[in-house]
């Protein structure tokens, strides 16, 4: 049974009828909606922390979804499962095919930044000072990009930018 038809919360039964609608309304192709209907239950599989049954409807959307803007969103989300599983190579992989198709897409921009981030206090606890500085600093343009797109959006990065001197105001 299709993950759209056993959702028990309110706010998910909305969605789904809500979309349903809007599918059988919108002149849209049997491929279009295949792609839709695939990403909306792996974004209702992830919500509820089901990973691999997100993932596995990501990777069907993906095959029936070819407008590169959409598969964008696709991608970032199995990027997001990825971060979520501490896999961030995995995840760096399609946040950055996420932006391939989508340059405009802060929230991949800032998911990178995390990363980069993380892995830079992870060389500091490592006493490799030369290499966090590196991995701060590429952290540091990707929260610059982002922040450019979503002003509003990366309030405590920006601050992180204005404490270690990365963005001078």
């Amino acid at each position: 049974m299709p993950r759209s038809q056993r959702n028990d919360n309110f706010i998910d039964k909305t969605f789904t009828v809500v979309a349903d609608i809007l599918l059988k309304v919108l002149p849209t192709s049997n491929r279009e909606k295949q792609a839709f209907l695939y990403y909306r239950d792996g974004m209702s599989a992830q919500s509820e922390g089901e990973y691999a049954e997100a993932l596995q409807n990501y990777y069907q959307a993906m095959r029936f979804e070819t407008d590169a803007y959409d598969r964008s969103y696709i991608l970032y989300n199995i990027g997001l499962i990825h971060t979520s599983n501490g896999e961030h190579g995995r995840a760096l992989e399609y946040y950055y095919q996420a932006l391939e198709r989508n340059p405009s897409l802060p929230q991949a921009l800032n998911n990178i930044a995390v990363i980069y981030h993380y892995r830079g206090e992870q060389a500091i606890e490592n006493g490799q000072p030369e290499i966090a500085s590196m991995l701060f600093d590429k952290a540091a343009d990707y929260w610059k990009e982002a922040i450019r797109l979503a002003p509003t959006n990366y309030i405590e990065a920006a601050n992180w930018l204005k404490m270690s001197k990365r963005m001078v105001i």
